[in-house]
C-alpha cells in the first residue's frame, strides 16, 4: 500500500502542477497524451486502494484563478464532465433516454448574468467555485447581445473562442519580426483575461452558449431543448448540437466527425446531456461530475515517424528546453517536423535516441506531441554545456520534473528580458524586437549590449535570412531604431533597467536633477532618499547600478548613440494635504503598494475607504459599478485613472 501511495503522490504532483501551467499560465508542462495517461493511472490506483488524497485531480475543479483581475464565487458551482474516449459508452450512456449531443468547443468557459434584459456580470469557470470578473472584455465580444428581450434574470453559460480563420488572420497580421501565437486556445484565455478589452476587441473573440443555468419564472417544460431555443431567441449564438437516441448517436458522431474539417471553431471533442432535465437531475454528481452530461474526446490521429535529433532550445529563464526534430509527417492536415518534448523528465521516460521510430500526434489537432517511443534506444546524451555561452550546465528538479539548467547568470539569452524592456513602448519604444527576435540575436552574438542595436546593420545578411525575418523586416526594423535615437531622459533613465525605476520614478528623478543624468549619477544616497517618490530602497538599487565601472561604460557609450532632448525644468507636484483611495488593478505601476509609495513620498495620503475627505479615486475603470466607485459619484469625488493620475502630478 505504501508503495502505490508514493506513486500517487507523484503522480498528483505532476498532473496538479500541469494544470496549474496550462490554465493559469497557459504552457505546457506535459503533453495531453501523457496528462490523459497519468490521469487514469491515478485514477486506476484509487479505485484500487480506495484512498483519494486530498489535492487529487479527480476530486479538483479546474484552475486556481490569477490574481490580476477581481474574484467572484459562482452561484452554482461548475463541475467539470467525466469523458470517454469510446464511442459505444456514449450509445450505453443514453440509454433509453433522447439527448443532445454538441461541439465541445476549446476556449475559455464564461458565465453570464443579464438583469433586466442587460449584461450586468461575466465571470471566468476559474477554479469551478471562484472565477474571474470579466465584465467589461465580455460586453467587446463579437457576436454577444449586450441587451435581451427577456427582462428576468437570466444565467447562463458558454465558451469564449477565437476561431481558426481569425486566428490565422490575427498571426497574419503580425509584423514578421514579431513571435507568432501558438494556438486560438491560448490566444483566447490570454484575450478575455485583459485588463484593457480594447485588447480583447481586437482579438475578435466570440461567445457561443452551451446550457441555461437560470431563467427567472420561465417554464421551459422539463426540456433543454427548450432552453437551447429560449437562447437562441435571446440573440445567443447556441453551439450547434443534435438531438439523438441510442439508435442513432453512432450514425450522427460520423456525422460530426466529416464536419470537424469543415468546422471554423477550436473543438476537442463532443457532449452529451440528457434532454429530460428532471431526469438528469435526479441522477446528481460525484465531488467532480456531474451526471447528466458526459464528454467524448476524439481518438488521436497518430503517425509513426523517425527521430533525427534532439535540439535543445536555450530560453531567457535559464531552462534549457529539448525539441524533437524528426522525418515530416501529415498530421490533422498540416506537415509536421517537431515536437516539444517538454524536459529532461519526459525525455527519459520516452527513452529517446537517433533513430528510434516515434509516434507523434497532435494535441487538440494543434500542438505536435510525441505519443510513444517504439525503439527505446535511450541513447540522447543531455548537454554538459550550454550551447549559448558554453558554461557547464546543471539538472535540477522542479514541481517533479527533472529540467536542464544554465546557472550562468552571465548567459547572454539570460540578458532577453532586459533588452525587452529597454525596446518597450515606455522606454526606447522600438517596433519589431519581440523577445524571441532579440533570443534568436543575442543567441546569434548580434548583440551583447544597448548600444549594439544601433548597429545591426552590421549583421544585415545573416539578419534577412533569420527564421521568421526577412528584407522587409530588417528595413522597418532599422528605421524604428534610427527613430528611437531622439528620445528623452525619463526614457533613457527607465530603459536601463535599474531595480525598481519605473517610469514614474524615471520621471520624479529627471525633474529633481534638472534632467542631469551625470548629476543622477553622482547624487549619494542620503540625496536620493529625499526625492519624493524614491525612498532608501530605490536610492541604494541606483548606486549599485551606478558603482560598477562596465555599467558606467556600457551607459556612456550608449549615450554616443542618443539625442536626448533637452527639457526645461518645471517645479516638483506636491501632494500635500491630498487624501487618495487607489481600487481596482493597476497596469502601469508594479502594485498598490508601489503607488501608494509615489504618493506618499509627494507629501500625499493613501486610505482605503472612500469619504467626503478624499480628494481622488484612482481606478483604471472609471466606469465600473463597483462600491467604491458608487460611492465617490455620491460624494462627488474625482475618479481618475493611471495616466491621469500622472499626467496630474508627475
Amino acid at each position: 500500500m505504501d508503495k502505490i501511495r508514493i506513486r500517487m503522490q507523484e503522480l498528483i504532483g505532476i498532473l496538479n502542477e500541469a494544470s496549474r501551467l496550462y490554465y493559469a499560465e497557459n504552457r505546457e508542462a506535459i503533453s495531453n497524451f501523457e496528462y490523459d495517461k497519468l490521469y487514469d493511472e491515478l485514477s486506476s490506483l484509487e479505485e484500487k486502494s480506495g484512498i483519494v488524497l486530498s489535492e487529487s485531480p479527480t476530486i479538483k475543479v479546474g484552475y486556481e484563478a490569477v490574481d490580476f483581475l477581481p474574484k467572484e464565487r459562482h452561484e452554482k458551482a461548475m463541475l467539470s464532465l467525466g469523458k470517454t474516449k469510446v464511442r459505444e459508452e456514449l450509445r450505453d450512456w443514453i440509454g433509453t433516454q433522447s439527448g443532445l449531443l454538441s461541439w465541445k468547443m476549446d476556449g475559455l468557459t464564461i458565465v453570464l448574468t443579464y438583469q433586466n434584459g442587460k449584461l450586468s456580470k461575466a465571470v471566468t469557470r476559474g477554479n469551478g467555485e471562484i472565477g474571474e470578473v470579466v465584465t467589461n472584455n465580455a460586453m467587446k465580444f463579437k457576436n454577444l447581445p449586450f441587451t435581451i428581450p427577456f427582462q428576468g434574470e437570466v444565467i447562463l453559460r458558454g465558451e469564449a473562442v477565437i476561431t481558426y480563420s481569425d486566428f490565422e488572420e490575427i498571426n497574419a497580421s503580425l509584423p514578421e519580426t514579431e513571435e507568432k501565437y501558438k494556438n486560438p486556445r491560448n490566444l483566447c484565455s490570454g484575450s478575455v483575461r485583459q485588463l484593457n478589452n480594447g485588447i480583447t476587441a481586437s482579438r475578435k473573440v466570440r461567445f457561443f452558449a452551451f446550457s441555461l443555468v437560470k431563467a427567472e419564472q420561465k417554464e421551459f417544460n422539463n426540456s433543454r431543448q427548450e432552453e437551447m431555443h429560449f437562447l437562441a431567441e435571446q440573440g445567443f449564438e447556441v453551439v450547434p448540437y443534435k438531438v439523438v437516441s441510442s439508435f442513432d448517436i453512432l450514425d450522427v458522431m460520423d456525422e460530426y466527425a466529416n464536419a470537424i474539417k469543415e468546422f471554423d471553431v477550436p473543438t476537442d471533442g463532443l457532449v452529451l446531456c440528457f434532454d429530460d432535465i428532471a431526469y438528469g437531475q435526479s441522477l446528481g454528481s460525484t465531488s467532480k461530475f456531474p451526471r447528466d452530461s458526459i464528454a467524448f474526446k476524439w481518438a488521436d490521429e497518430i503517425r509513426e515517424t523517425r527521430l533525427k535529433h534532439i535540439e535543445w532550445s536555450p530560453s531567457r529563464t535559464g531552462l534549457i528546453n529539448p525539441v524533437a526534430v524528426f522525418e515530416p509527417v501529415e498530421l490533422e492536415g498540416s506537415t509536421v517536423s517537431r515536437a516539444s518534448v517538454h524536459n529532461v523528465s519526459v525525455l527519459k521516460a520516452l527513452q529517446l535516441g537517433v533513430g528510434d521510430m516515434i509516434t507523434v500526434y497532435k494535441a487538440n489537432m494543434i500542438i505536435p506531441q510525441i505519443a510513444e517511443n517504439l525503439t527505446r534506444s535511450n541513447t540522447i546524451e543531455i548537454p554538459e554545456t550550454c550551447p549559448v555561452c558554453g558554461g557547464q550546465t546543471l539538472i535540477s528538479k522542479e514541481s517533479q520534473a527533472e529540467v536542464l539548467l544554465c546557472p550562468n547568470p552571465d548567459c547572454d539569452v539570460k540578458k532577453v528580458k532586459s533588452f525587452a524592456l529597454f525596446v518597450s513602448r515606455d522606454a526606447m519604444n522600438v517596433d519589431g524586437l519581440s523577445e524571441a527576435t532579440l533570443e534568436k540575436m543575442i543567441g546569434k552574438g548580434f548583440v551583447h549590449e544597448y548600444a549594439d542595436l544601433y548597429h545591426l546593420d552590421r549583421h544585415r545578411d545573416a539578419l534577412i535570412e533569420m527564421e521568421g525575418f526577412g528584407e522587409k523586416s530588417y528595413t522597418n526594423l532599422i528605421a524604428s531604431i534610427e527613430a528611437s535615437r531622439e528620445t528623452t531622459l525619463p526614457r533613457v533613465l527607465y530603459a536601463l533597467g535599474i531595480a525598481n525605476i519605473g517610469p514614474a520614478n524615471a520621471k520624479v528623478l529627471c525633474r529633481y536633477f534638472k534632467y542631469d543624468l551625470h548629476a543622477i549619477r553622482q547624487a549619494d544616497k542620503e540625496t536620493l532618499s529625499n526625492v519624493g517618490g524614491i525612498g532608501e530602497v530605490i536610492a541604494q538599487a541606483l548606486l549599485d547600478y551606478f558603482k560598477e565601472d562596465e555599467k558606467q561604460a556600457k551607459v556612456d557609450r550608449l549615450l554616443e548613440e542618443l539625442e536626448i532632448e533637452v527639457q526645461e525644468p518645471r517645479e516638483i507636484a506636491t501632494l500635500a494635504d491630498m487624501i487618495f483611495v487607489i481600487t481596482g488593478s493597476l497596469e502601469t505601476f508594479e502594485n498598490r503598494k508601489e503607488l501608494q509609495e509615489v504618493i506618499e513620498n509627494l507629501g500625499g495620503k493613501v486610505t482605503g475607504s472612500v469619504t467626503a475627505k478624499t480628494t481622488f479615486l484612482i481606478n483604471n475603470d472609471t466606469t465600473s459599478n463597483s462600491s467604491k466607485n458608487k460611492k465617490a459619484k455620491e460624494l462627488r469625488v474625482p475618479i481618475i485613472n493611471e495616466q491621469e493620475f500622472r499626467e496630474r502630478f508627475l
